[in-house]
């Protein structure tokens, strides 16, 4: 019996415009509904984020002495909280991920113990318990750090830097930009590798997650946000520690930002002591935007970038999906889980298998890239093109999976597309655009900004 996860999918497009105008206005539209009412915890709890990735609230109030942690959906979209009044945070908002579990010197762990990530980060890799192999799982997501080969340290996942490497284990690499655009969290640290078997190593740390905080009216921090990486766990002289996870994503989207004395916290998860250090993490990344910015904050040493806000939701966002796997059906929305399966697959089924591959608002022609990234060290790649129409395309890639472990499949793609009359906004807030990065999560919220050539980044977010 083979088991798949199916992790969210992304997309990434640049757009070469010129001409149009978009009004421009000084005051910010989060875009709230408001049908989720005022949010004022009189205590502290845990909130699972909504399958659509967003919360509409009036206003939000988070009191000093609460902490609101906020548990990742099945699908793990980042989450969104957009409010039509203000946000006033003097407590904590907390999408940290979690640190790796522990390995051990004596006895075989059989269930995975890579730290999970916060929602829209990766979860960490899992420690080699000889089972399947003597070297630890490579962490999650697209910088994701290496995991250790042997009695070797896993390395840091990557994010806005690449991750500390560890002896032979490779950190994982940098992605994404300054802008946040796409929004999406941080990578797992890899897993630790054991020497021989009877013993167990270290799981990673996870990625931080991702928070977009919009507000109409004015943000006011004097509390903390955290998107922390989750740390490693230490080896010994014949098990790798496990590294890092790191930090994640927090953006603030308001007509005022202001308060002085808070926290924004998007720290690495830190490496561990083994029989050579793990790698850390990365930190992750912080973006501020509003008419007026009187925020005064502890950034933790990360450089945010500021700048002024844009608009909240675009129709007609691109999709792409994993439809089927070996003829198995996809879940709508898949857990991409080690310990939930999303598909099953007959002890039968042969390699190379067909995934069948679904898509809209993405040009026929597209390249997608699918990978099968094993529990522990395997991971293999493929590719396939998008044909059918802009509105509906399709494409089927055939792919070697792990025969002897579960893994997570995902795909990406990107795709340029050169402007002419009446295909899009040309013009957005009196800049041209140079560009546009568009990132469609499966089963959540899909995210697209316009690059203007000044520089200048406004993002829209689309379901």
């Amino acid at each position: 019996m083979r088991r798949l996860f199916i992790s969210g999918l992304s997309v990434l497009a640049a757009w070469l415009a010129a001409g149009g105008d978009l009004a421009w206005s000084q005051t910010f539209n989060s875009g709230s509904t408001g049908s989720d009412l005022a949010f004022s915890p009189n205590g502290s709890t845990t909130v699972t984020v909504p399958a659509s990735g967003v919360f509409n609230y009036t206003t939000v109030t988070i009191p000093a002495g609460v902490t609101v942690t906020y548990l990742r959906n099945t699908a793990n979209t980042p989450l969104t909280i957009l409010a039509s009044g203000n946000v006033t945070i003097a407590g904590t908002i907390d999408v940290s991920g979690i640190n790796g579990g522990g390995g051990a010197i004596t006895g075989t762990i059989l269930t995975p113990n890579g730290g999970r990530g916060g929602p829209g980060g990766f979860d960490g890799g899992n420690g080699a318990n000889g089972v399947i192999s003597n070297n630890g799982g490579m962490g999650l997501g697209p910088g994701g750090g290496g995991g250790g080969v042997g009695a070797v340290s896993g390395a840091g996942g990557g994010f806005a830097n690449p991750g500390v490497s560890a002896g032979t284990s490779i950190g994982g690499v940098a992605y994404g930009n300054a802008n946040l655009l796409p929004t999406i969290g941080g990578s797992g640290g890899g897993g630790g590798g054991i020497a021989a078997f009877g013993s167990s190593a270290p799981g990673g740390g996870g990625g931080g997650g991702a928070v977009t905080i919009a507000s109409s009216g004015t943000i006011t921090l004097t509390g903390a946000i955290r998107a922390h990486g989750g740390n490693g766990a230490s080896g010994t002289s014949a098990i790798g520690a496990s590294g890092g996870g790191s930090g994640g994503a927090i953006r603030l989207m308001a007509t005022t930002i202001a308060g002085s004395g808070g926290t924004i916290d998007v720290a690495t998860g830190s490496g561990a002591a083994g029989p050579g250090p793990s790698g850390a993490g990365s930190v992750g990344r912080i973006r501020i935007e509003a008419f007026t910015n009187a925020l005064t904050a502890n950034f933790g040493g990360v450089a945010p970038s500021v700048t002024t806000p844009g608009v909240v939701f675009l129709a007609n966002t691109p999709v792409l999906q994993i439809v089927s796997v070996a003829g198995v059906a996809a879940p709508a929305t898949p857990g991409a889980l080690f310990s939930s399966p999303d598909i099953t697959l007959p002890t039968t089924t042969t390699n190379p298998v067909n995934v069948a591959l679904s898509a809209a608002n993405i040009p026929p022609g597209t390249v997608v890239s699918i990978r099968a990234q094993g529990q522990f060290d395997a991971v293999t790649s493929t590719s396939a093109t998008l044909a059918g129409t802009l509105s509906s395309s399709s494409a089927t890639a055939s792919l070697a999976i792990p025969t002897n472990q579960p893994a997570v499949l995902t795909a990406t793609a990107s795709f340029t597309v050169l402007a002419s009359a009446g295909t899009g906004p040309l013009f957005v807030q009196g800049e041209e655009i140079e560009r546009v990065q568009v990132s469609a999560a499966l089963g959540g919220v899909s995210r697209v900004a316009y690059i203007t050539k000044s520089g200048r980044e406004i993002l829209l977010t689309g379901r």
